[in-house]
Order: C-alpha cells, then structure tokens, then sequence
C-alpha cells in the first residue's frame, strides 16, 4: 500500500489549503485515514482521523472548526480541508493509514502506512 498526498503550498495568513492523499494498492474502505503533521523544530503530531465509513471524525484541539477531513471512498481518496490558517500551522503533512485499528486514533503507532508528506507554508 502506498499513500501519496498533494495540494501543500504557500498560503497567507488566514487563507485556506486542501490536502489530498490518495491511496494506492489497497481499498480505502479498509482503512482508518489519519493526517499527522511535523513542523520545523518539532515532533510529528496528529491532526485529524476519520473512521472507516467515514461518521467519526477527531481532531486535535487547536483544529478543530478550522480543518475538516473527510473521504471519497470511490476516488480511494481523504481530504483535509484547512481553513483560517495561520503561521503555527507551517508543517508537513503527512497521510496515514491504520489497518487493524478499530476506531479512529491519534497515536502513530496504530499506523501502518504512511505517505511522504507535503508542506504547508503559512505566511504571517
């Protein structure tokens, strides 16, 4: 399985971004999506996940009713939607993908499979 995201950029302070990750070899519908995210100086931390059909949805709190993620089962695709930017949300991003999982988790551990990442600038 492979995991390849787009849609980083620069962005000013306020705009908005969307980040795709697409996954191949594998069907989406098996697994928990999650996007995780390291800026500079910084450990990766989690950012949101969603679950398998796609109802639950958790975000760490300083995203929450800024970002969005979402899913397209069909295009074997997840979304995060990042609006109200700003500098301290400067990363990379990273898709994750979690197998065997249950539920919905923000520890990286329970992520199997990973993408390489995309920045994300935010100008201030």
């Amino acid at each position: 399985v492979q995991l390849q995201a787009s849609g980083g950029g620069l962005v000013q302070d306020g705009g908005s971004l969307g980040l795709s990750c697409e996954v191949f070899g594998g069907s989406l519908v098996d697994y928990v999506m999650g996007w995780f995210r390291r800026a500079p100086g910084k450990e990766r931390e989690f950012v949101a996940a969603i679950s398998r059909d796609g109802v639950t949805k958790y975000y760490t709190d300083s995203v929450k009713g800024r970002f969005t993620i979402s899913r397209d089962d069909a295009k074997n695709t997840v979304h995060v939607q990042m609006n109200s930017l700003n500098p301290e949300d400067t990363a990379v991003y990273y898709c994750a993908a979690d197998l065997r999982g249950r539920g919905v988790s923000a520890v990286e551990i329970m992520y199997e499979f990973w993408g390489k990442g995309t920045q994300v600038t935010v100008s201030s």
